[in-house]
């Protein structure tokens, strides 16, 4: 959703660069997007305090002789490089009172700024505006092409439905494995070929989603087989998505692909997908949105009782639809 920040910046200032300093795991993100010149490796994992690594690292950073910073994070630390790097504009939303760390800090109004998106983009613009939900641009990564040796053989004719049935938030927001199965199998029998993405901790529910589905010649469970750079491009051959709310879901938008993203437990009020191409699915149980990591109740009814013919509806609407 920073993408949306940097397209900001480029449409006010066309020749200015932009250089991002963010997790190493990030880079093969920030090398799709076309507004980014360089990623600069963060090595200091979340919650660490490693004083005297982000002074090194500010430090380091003087000789690029950069013009403003934007702090994204809200953490007093994650303000402290760019002022060790005496970077001159520190600007970013004053979360745990950055005072002097920052010197162009901000104050927040929800209210006014419900989305992400909107607040990273707000700092694109003037203090004065930090009030008005400003317009933006959807992020819009380019991808790159899919060697052959990774990308599945698949049909002249043939469809690819990519599902994302991971979530690094908790279970939670996983709709269950035997209702991507169900889908698959839906597919499979119309001719689709369904590959299925996610991390290592992913490939379990991979196998039970491959299990469930009768035509195993096209079904490939690539879970904990691919790079992030790798997952994006072959997103990018997919004809539709399904995902639950995670990073792959924003990744199939920030490509503008054919979407349907599952909501269970949160809410895409704050972080929907940025595309006009996604369809957003969540039935009304009095529970949700809870905001758990794991069902607080046990019974999980936000997603199991979320059916797949549900979901395939949206993918092929049903005949009576497509004659009227």
């Amino acid at each position: 959703m920073a993408q949306s920040l940097f397209a900001a910046l480029k449409q006010q200032h066309p020749h200015t660069h932009i250089d991002v300093l963010a997790p190493e795991w990030t880079r093969p993100l920030l090398a799709r997007m076309p507004e980014v010149r360089e990623a600069i490796n963060m090595p200091v994992t979340h919650g660490v305090f490693a004083w005297k690594l982000r002074q090194e690292i500010g430090h380091r950073l003087r000789h690029k002789h950069y013009q403003q910073a934007i702090v994204l994070p809200n953490s007093w630390k994650s303000a402290l490089i760019p002022w060790f790097a005496k970077i001159p504009i520190r600007t970013g939303w004053l979360g745990e009172m950055r005072y002097g760390l920052l010197n162009d800090p901000r104050k927040l109004n929800k209210k006014a700024l419900p989305l992400m998106v909107q607040r990273f983009v707000a700092l694109a613009h003037p203090a004065s505006q930090s009030h008005i939900a400003p317009e933006y641009l959807p992020p819009k990564m380019i991808a790159e092409p899919v060697s052959d040796i990774l990308n599945p053989v698949k049909a002249v004719e043939q469809k690819r439905l990519v599902l994302c049935p991971g979530a690094e938030f908790g279970p939670a927001k996983q709709w269950p494995a035997t209702h991507y199965a169900a889908l698959g199998e839906q597919l499979t029998q119309q001719g689709w070929q369904v590959l299925i993405m996610g991390s290592k901790a992913d490939a379990a529910v991979g196998e039970q989603i491959v299990s469930g589905i009768t035509d195993k010649q096209n079904v490939i469970n690539l879970c904990g087989k691919t790079q992030l750079g790798e997952a994006i491009d072959l997103i990018a051959t997919a004809d539709q998505v399904v995902s639950n709310d995670s990073g792959l879901m924003h990744i199939a938008a920030a490509l503008n692909k054919p979407l349907v993203a599952i909501y269970g437990p949160t809410s895409p009020a704050f972080t929907p997908p940025l595309s006009d191409n996604s369809q957003l699915v969540q039935i009304p149980i009095e529970c949700s949105p809870c905001f758990k990591r794991t069902c607080p109740l046990g019974h999980h009814k936000c997603m199991q009782d979320l059916p797949s013919a549900k979901i395939a509806d949206l993918i092929s609407p049903p005949m009576a639809e497509m004659k009227h």
